[in-house]
């Protein structure tokens, strides 16, 4: 194993089943949002996006009323309106958020769809929404405790705690450009670990999100896997929709002689990039889950710093 000379950046210890409830909750809308995947009718996908509208637009009684229709006028789609019903019920930024109806939409899944795509998702999501709806219970009480405790240092503490950060990050910064440019990004899946290296040192170390099936090399288009190999960065996108990319020389000859012993398409599109655009308040909880198609995911702050430190030509070497 490489020495480490600087941490790792790693996810906070603190409320993390609350935390990555929220990231869970936010990743599955950004795999759901705008489409009624199972149902074609043109007729049902124009109710969809309107339903879609209105939650987009932060009108979620209006955007539940009008899945409510949709269900009523086409109880084929219902196992999938319920699952977005669901998330719309338990969604953080819902003020009129009900979770005991969000359980009930997941449960009639389970209960009344036996063969039902959301089953697995709903599953996930039931004791998730419970454990939330304790810890909200908890949080009330200890809250309340909380601002009669800390009402007069809060202040002050807020702009240590701040300045400690900036200082933190700066010190960081200051040690990386010293030991950079990287002369490799070294990826380990298993651990999932992005690290820079310099003069055969790492410098710096990132956590990572993978893609959806991480197991194994990506063999074809549409595997959902990250690739496993030696490549170079070869260009870099900074209107990405994932805020910041950099293109990874994916596929390479052995990827290539692999697709076509297998007759398929390698895929491509490779990248090391930030969070989707719009989302990047969820910061290091994205790590909680593997929701890439492929790519390696960072923060936007991190994305930021590697594209600092690793210009293209830069080797990557993305080991099991």
């Amino acid at each position: 194993m490489f020495p480490l000379i600087f941490p790792v950046i790693k996810r906070s210890s603190s409320g993390l089943k609350y935390s990555f409830f929220i990231a869970f909750i936010m990743i599955i809308l950004m795999m759901i949002g705008g489409c009624g995947p199972f149902h074609e009718g043109f007729l049902l996908r124009s109710h969809y996006q309107e339903a879609d509208d209105l939650f987009s637009r932060g009108s979620y009684r209006a955007s539940l009323s009008k899945y409510e229709q949709i269900m009523n006028e086409y109880p084929e789609a219902g196992d999938g309106v319920l699952f977005k019903m669901g998330v719309i019920y338990a969604y953080p930024e819902n003020e009129q958020r009900d979770y005991q109806k969000s359980l009930e939409c997941f449960q009639k899944i389970l209960n009344d769809y036996p063969e039902s795509g959301y089953r697995q998702d709903s599953k996930l999501m039931i004791p998730l929404i419970k454990d939330v709806m304790i810890t909200d219970k908890k949080i009330t009480t200890q809250q309340r405790q909380i601002e009669a405790l800390d009402r007069e240092t809060k202040s002050k503490g807020n702009e240590i705690l701040a300045l400690k950060k900036k200082v933190e990050a700066l010190e960081q910064r200051v040690l990386a450009m010293q030991n950079g440019p990287a002369e490799k990004i070294l990826i380990l899946k298993k651990e999932r670990l992005l690290m820079l290296m310099s003069k055969g040192k790492v410098f710096r170390a990132y956590t990572i999100a993978l893609g959806k099936n991480p197991t194994g090399p990506k063999e074809q288009e549409g595997d959902n896997k990250t690739p496993e190999g030696t490549y170079t960065i070869d260009s870099r996108n900074r209107d990405s929709a994932y805020h910041l990319a950099l293109h990874i020389s994916y596929p390479n000859e052995k990827d290539k002689m692999r697709a076509r012993k297998l007759g398929v398409a390698p895929g491509g599109n490779i990248m090391i990039h930030g969070i989707k655009n719009g989302f990047s308040w969820i910061g290091e909880f994205h790590t909680g889950f593997d929701w890439t198609k492929g790519c390696i995911a960072v923060t936007d702050d991190e994305i930021e710093e590697i594209a600092r430190l690793a210009p293209n030509g830069t080797a990557v070497e993305i080991r099991p």
